[in-house]
Protein backbone atom coordinates (compact mmCIF):
# COMPACT_ATOMS: atom_id res chain seq x y z
CA UNK A 1 0.00 0.00 0.00
CA UNK A 2 1.09 3.56 -0.58
CA UNK A 3 1.86 6.20 1.98
CA UNK A 4 1.67 9.77 0.79
CA UNK A 5 3.60 12.85 1.87
CA UNK A 6 3.26 16.57 1.34
CA UNK A 7 5.05 19.64 2.68
CA UNK A 8 3.16 22.88 3.31
CA UNK A 9 4.04 26.42 4.35
CA UNK A 10 1.55 28.65 6.18
CA UNK A 11 2.00 32.34 7.11
CA UNK A 12 1.53 33.96 10.47
CA UNK A 13 -1.49 36.20 10.80
CA UNK A 14 -2.60 39.21 12.77
CA UNK A 15 -6.30 39.61 13.48
CA UNK A 16 -8.59 42.47 14.53
CA UNK A 17 -6.17 45.22 13.36
CA UNK A 18 -7.64 47.53 15.94
CA UNK A 19 -11.33 48.12 15.13
CA UNK A 20 -12.02 44.95 13.11
CA UNK A 21 -12.63 42.65 16.07
CA UNK A 22 -13.06 39.04 14.87
CA UNK A 23 -13.53 40.34 11.30
CA UNK A 24 -10.29 41.72 9.81
CA UNK A 25 -6.94 40.01 9.36
CA UNK A 26 -3.63 40.07 7.52
CA UNK A 27 -1.08 37.44 6.56
CA UNK A 28 2.56 38.16 7.48
CA UNK A 29 5.89 37.02 6.06
CA UNK A 30 6.95 34.64 8.82
CA UNK A 31 6.04 30.98 8.35
CA UNK A 32 5.56 27.57 9.85
CA UNK A 33 6.31 24.58 7.65
CA UNK A 34 5.02 21.06 8.07
CA UNK A 35 5.58 17.73 6.36
CA UNK A 36 2.68 15.32 6.61
CA UNK A 37 2.87 11.64 5.74
CA UNK A 38 -0.39 9.73 5.88
CA UNK A 39 -0.11 5.98 6.32
CA UNK A 40 -2.56 3.09 5.96
CA UNK A 41 -1.37 1.61 9.26
CA UNK A 42 -2.47 3.07 12.60
CA UNK A 43 0.07 5.09 14.57
CA UNK A 44 0.92 8.71 15.19
CA UNK A 45 4.42 10.16 15.24
CA UNK A 46 4.78 13.93 15.75
CA UNK A 47 8.04 15.86 15.93
CA UNK A 48 8.12 19.64 16.45
CA UNK A 49 11.11 21.95 16.42
CA UNK A 50 11.53 25.69 16.63
CA UNK A 51 9.26 28.21 18.38
CA UNK A 52 7.31 26.72 21.28
CA UNK A 53 8.25 23.14 20.39
CA UNK A 54 8.45 22.09 24.05
CA UNK A 55 4.81 23.10 24.58
CA UNK A 56 3.28 21.41 21.52
CA UNK A 57 1.45 18.12 22.24
CA UNK A 58 2.90 15.16 20.33
CA UNK A 59 -0.08 12.87 20.85
CA UNK A 60 -3.72 12.78 19.75
CA UNK A 61 -4.34 16.18 21.41
CA UNK A 62 -2.26 17.92 18.72
CA UNK A 63 -4.39 20.45 16.82
CA UNK A 64 -2.70 19.64 13.51
CA UNK A 65 -3.65 15.99 13.86
CA UNK A 66 -7.19 16.87 14.94
CA UNK A 67 -7.54 19.07 11.84
CA UNK A 68 -6.21 16.30 9.60
CA UNK A 69 -8.71 13.85 11.06
CA UNK A 70 -11.55 16.34 10.61
CA UNK A 71 -10.79 16.68 6.91
CA UNK A 72 -10.29 12.95 6.38
CA UNK A 73 -13.65 12.34 8.03
CA UNK A 74 -15.34 14.91 5.80
CA UNK A 75 -13.63 13.39 2.74
CA UNK A 76 -14.65 9.87 3.80
CA UNK A 77 -11.00 8.74 3.88
CA UNK A 78 -10.65 7.68 7.51
CA UNK A 79 -10.38 3.99 6.59
CA UNK A 80 -7.78 4.62 3.89
CA UNK A 81 -5.42 6.63 6.12
CA UNK A 82 -5.35 5.56 9.75
CA UNK A 83 -1.97 6.92 10.83
CA UNK A 84 0.39 9.83 10.27
CA UNK A 85 3.90 11.17 10.62
CA UNK A 86 3.97 14.92 11.23
CA UNK A 87 7.14 17.03 11.15
CA UNK A 88 6.70 20.66 12.17
CA UNK A 89 9.24 23.46 11.78
CA UNK A 90 7.89 26.51 13.62
CA UNK A 91 9.05 30.11 13.31
CA UNK A 92 5.86 31.80 14.48
CA UNK A 93 5.93 32.65 18.21
CA UNK A 94 3.49 30.55 20.20
CA UNK A 95 0.60 32.13 22.16
CA UNK A 96 1.65 35.66 21.24
CA UNK A 97 -1.21 36.80 18.98
CA UNK A 98 0.28 35.84 15.61
CA UNK A 99 -2.17 33.07 14.78
CA UNK A 100 -0.05 30.05 15.70
CA UNK A 101 -3.12 27.88 16.36
CA UNK A 102 -4.77 29.02 13.12
CA UNK A 103 -1.55 28.23 11.26
CA UNK A 104 -1.57 24.71 12.70
CA UNK A 105 -5.20 24.17 11.71
CA UNK A 106 -4.68 25.47 8.17
CA UNK A 107 -1.49 23.43 7.77
CA UNK A 108 -3.28 20.22 8.74
CA UNK A 109 -6.27 20.89 6.50
CA UNK A 110 -4.21 22.03 3.50
CA UNK A 111 -1.81 19.09 3.67
CA UNK A 112 -4.50 16.46 4.16
CA UNK A 113 -6.61 17.98 1.37
CA UNK A 114 -3.66 17.78 -1.05
CA UNK A 115 -2.94 14.16 -0.17
CA UNK A 116 -6.52 13.00 -0.78
CA UNK A 117 -6.71 14.81 -4.15
CA UNK A 118 -7.96 18.29 -3.26
CA UNK A 119 -11.68 17.54 -2.97
CA UNK A 120 -12.16 20.80 -1.05
CA UNK A 121 -11.75 24.33 -2.43
CA UNK A 122 -10.07 27.13 -0.49
CA UNK A 123 -13.49 28.36 0.54
CA UNK A 124 -14.36 24.88 1.77
CA UNK A 125 -11.13 24.83 3.78
CA UNK A 126 -12.07 28.21 5.26
CA UNK A 127 -15.38 26.78 6.42
CA UNK A 128 -13.70 23.71 7.92
CA UNK A 129 -11.02 25.81 9.62
CA UNK A 130 -13.65 28.13 11.08
CA UNK A 131 -15.57 25.13 12.37
CA UNK A 132 -12.44 24.12 14.29
CA UNK A 133 -11.17 27.56 15.35
CA UNK A 134 -14.53 29.11 16.11
CA UNK A 135 -14.02 32.33 14.13
CA UNK A 136 -12.43 33.14 10.74
CA UNK A 137 -10.27 36.20 11.46
CA UNK A 138 -6.97 34.28 11.69
CA UNK A 139 -7.64 31.23 9.53
CA UNK A 140 -8.84 33.32 6.57
CA UNK A 141 -5.58 35.23 5.93
CA UNK A 142 -3.62 32.03 6.63
CA UNK A 143 -5.49 30.40 3.74
CA UNK A 144 -5.85 33.30 1.32
CA UNK A 145 -3.00 35.67 2.17
CA UNK A 146 -3.31 39.44 1.90
CA UNK A 147 -5.75 41.60 3.85
CA UNK A 148 -8.99 39.79 4.62
CA UNK A 149 -12.49 40.89 5.56
CA UNK A 150 -14.56 38.04 6.97
CA UNK A 151 -18.23 37.56 7.75
CA UNK A 152 -20.24 34.72 9.25
CA UNK A 153 -23.95 34.54 8.40
CA UNK A 154 -25.96 31.62 9.79
CA UNK A 155 -22.65 29.77 10.26
CA UNK A 156 -21.72 30.34 6.61
CA UNK A 157 -18.30 31.98 6.27
CA UNK A 158 -17.30 34.40 3.52
CA UNK A 159 -13.93 36.03 2.95
CA UNK A 160 -12.90 38.96 0.78
CA UNK A 161 -9.13 39.06 0.31
CA UNK A 162 -7.27 41.91 -1.35
CA UNK A 163 -3.85 43.55 -1.55
CA UNK A 164 -3.76 47.09 -0.15
CA UNK A 165 -2.72 49.88 -2.51
CA UNK A 166 -0.31 51.18 0.12
CA UNK A 167 3.01 49.47 0.79
CA UNK A 168 3.18 48.84 4.53
CA UNK A 169 5.91 47.38 6.69
CA UNK A 170 4.83 45.65 9.89
CA UNK A 171 6.88 46.09 13.05
CA UNK A 172 5.78 43.42 15.50
CA UNK A 173 7.00 43.65 19.07
CA UNK A 174 7.08 40.24 20.77
CA UNK A 175 7.03 40.59 24.59
CA UNK A 176 8.81 38.01 26.72
CA UNK A 177 5.61 36.51 28.13
CA UNK A 178 2.74 34.38 26.91
CA UNK A 179 -0.94 35.28 26.87
CA UNK A 180 -3.58 32.70 26.03
CA UNK A 181 -6.50 33.67 23.82
CA UNK A 182 -8.82 32.25 26.46
CA UNK A 183 -7.44 34.59 29.12
CA UNK A 184 -7.64 37.58 26.76
CA UNK A 185 -11.28 36.79 25.92
CA UNK A 186 -12.31 36.36 29.54
CA UNK A 187 -11.72 40.06 30.25
CA UNK A 188 -14.11 41.20 27.50
CA UNK A 189 -17.65 42.30 28.41
CA UNK A 190 -20.61 40.30 27.11
CA UNK A 191 -22.30 43.53 25.98
CA UNK A 192 -20.93 46.86 24.76
CA UNK A 193 -22.47 50.35 24.50
CA UNK A 194 -24.11 51.28 21.22
CA UNK A 195 -21.69 54.21 20.78
CA UNK A 196 -18.72 51.81 20.96
CA UNK A 197 -20.25 49.50 18.37
CA UNK A 198 -20.83 52.47 16.04
CA UNK A 199 -17.28 53.70 16.67
CA UNK A 200 -15.82 50.37 15.58
CA UNK A 201 -18.05 49.89 12.58
CA UNK A 202 -17.04 53.28 11.23
CA UNK A 203 -13.33 52.83 11.93
CA UNK A 204 -13.15 49.30 10.52
CA UNK A 205 -14.92 50.53 7.40
CA UNK A 206 -12.54 53.48 7.10
CA UNK A 207 -9.49 51.24 7.55
CA UNK A 208 -10.63 48.84 4.85
CA UNK A 209 -11.61 51.59 2.42
CA UNK A 210 -8.35 53.52 2.94
CA UNK A 211 -6.22 50.44 2.29
CA UNK A 212 -8.25 49.39 -0.75
CA UNK A 213 -8.19 52.90 -2.19
CA UNK A 214 -4.65 53.81 -1.17
CA UNK A 215 -5.56 56.87 0.89
CA UNK A 216 -2.86 57.51 3.48
CA UNK A 217 -4.57 60.46 5.13
CA UNK A 218 -7.59 58.34 6.01
CA UNK A 219 -5.41 55.95 8.00
CA UNK A 220 -4.51 58.61 10.55
CA UNK A 221 -7.23 57.56 13.01
CA UNK A 222 -8.51 54.38 11.35
CA UNK A 223 -6.74 51.97 13.75
CA UNK A 224 -8.62 53.23 16.81
CA UNK A 225 -10.76 50.72 18.71
CA UNK A 226 -13.39 50.73 21.47
CA UNK A 227 -14.43 47.06 21.71
CA UNK A 228 -11.49 45.05 23.03
CA UNK A 229 -8.18 46.86 23.51
CA UNK A 230 -9.23 48.95 26.51
CA UNK A 231 -10.31 45.81 28.35
CA UNK A 232 -7.14 43.89 27.47
CA UNK A 233 -4.72 46.72 28.28
CA UNK A 234 -4.16 45.61 31.91
CA UNK A 235 -2.82 42.30 30.57
CA UNK A 236 -0.07 44.03 28.56
CA UNK A 237 1.87 46.60 30.63
CA UNK A 238 2.40 49.89 28.81
CA UNK A 239 0.33 48.94 25.77
CA UNK A 240 -1.05 52.40 25.01
CA UNK A 241 2.35 54.02 25.63
CA UNK A 242 3.84 51.65 23.07
CA UNK A 243 1.10 52.58 20.60
CA UNK A 244 1.83 56.26 21.08
CA UNK A 245 5.58 55.76 20.73
CA UNK A 246 5.12 53.90 17.44
CA UNK A 247 2.93 56.62 15.98
CA UNK A 248 5.28 59.39 17.13
CA UNK A 249 8.18 57.57 15.44
CA UNK A 250 6.36 57.50 12.09
CA UNK A 251 3.85 54.63 12.06
CA UNK A 252 0.30 55.10 10.77
CA UNK A 253 -0.81 53.43 13.97
CA UNK A 254 -0.27 50.42 16.22
CA UNK A 255 -2.64 47.82 17.61
CA UNK A 256 -2.84 44.67 19.64
CA UNK A 257 -2.08 41.71 17.38
CA UNK A 258 -4.95 39.29 17.77
CA UNK A 259 -5.45 38.66 21.47
CA UNK A 260 -1.86 39.70 22.20
CA UNK A 261 0.52 40.15 23.80
CA UNK A 262 2.29 41.07 20.53
CA UNK A 263 1.76 44.64 19.37
CA UNK A 264 1.95 45.47 15.68
CA UNK A 265 2.73 48.85 14.12
CA UNK A 266 1.82 49.72 10.54
CA UNK A 267 4.67 51.68 9.00
CA UNK A 268 4.62 53.25 5.51
CA UNK A 269 7.44 51.90 3.37
CA UNK A 270 8.30 55.31 1.92
CA UNK A 271 9.09 56.86 5.31
CA UNK A 272 12.06 54.50 5.93
CA UNK A 273 11.52 54.64 9.68
CA UNK A 274 10.99 51.01 10.66
CA UNK A 275 14.10 50.86 12.85
CA UNK A 276 13.08 54.06 14.61
CA UNK A 277 9.58 52.68 15.21
CA UNK A 278 10.96 49.41 16.59
CA UNK A 279 13.38 51.24 18.89
CA UNK A 280 10.64 53.55 20.17
CA UNK A 281 8.28 50.64 20.88
CA UNK A 282 11.00 48.68 22.68
CA UNK A 283 11.91 51.70 24.80
CA UNK A 284 8.27 52.26 25.76
CA UNK A 285 7.92 48.61 26.75
CA UNK A 286 11.10 48.77 28.84
CA UNK A 287 9.70 51.74 30.76
CA UNK A 288 7.10 49.26 32.02
CA UNK A 289 9.69 46.55 32.76
CA UNK A 290 8.80 44.47 29.70
CA UNK A 291 11.48 43.15 27.36
CA UNK A 292 10.32 42.74 23.77
CA UNK A 293 12.02 41.82 20.52
CA UNK A 294 11.03 43.19 17.10
CA UNK A 295 10.02 41.28 14.01
CA UNK A 296 10.17 43.17 10.71
CA UNK A 297 7.54 41.71 8.41
CA UNK A 298 5.65 42.42 5.21
CA UNK A 299 2.31 41.32 3.80
CA UNK A 300 2.20 37.72 2.64
CA UNK A 301 0.26 37.61 -0.63
CA UNK A 302 -0.10 33.85 -1.20
CA UNK A 303 -1.45 32.25 1.95
CA UNK A 304 -0.99 28.52 2.57
CA UNK A 305 1.10 26.81 -0.10
CA UNK A 306 2.08 23.28 -1.04
CA UNK A 307 5.87 23.06 -1.26
CA UNK A 308 6.36 19.40 -2.12
CA UNK A 309 4.43 16.17 -2.44
CA UNK A 310 5.61 12.56 -2.64
CA UNK A 311 4.10 9.10 -2.94
CA UNK A 312 6.20 6.15 -1.84
CA UNK A 313 5.74 2.40 -1.60
CA UNK A 314 5.47 1.01 1.91
CA UNK A 315 7.33 -2.27 2.01
CA UNK A 316 6.34 -4.91 4.51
Amino acid sequence: MNERSVRVRVPATSANLGPGFDALGIACTIYNEMTLTLTPEPGLNIVARGEGAAYIPTDARNIVWKSIQYLLQRADCMDEFRGAKIRMSNRIPLSRGLGSSATAIVAGLTAANAIVGNPFSRHDLLQLATDIEGHPDNVAPAIYGGFTVNTVTDNYVECFSFLPRILIHFVVMVPDFYLSTKSARQVLPSEVPMKDAIFNISHASMLTAALARGSERHLENAFEDALHQNYRAPLIPGMFDVFAAAKKAGAYGAVLSGAGPCLIAFVPEHRNCTEEVAAAMRKAFRAHDVDARPLHLHLDTKGARILRRKDSLVRG
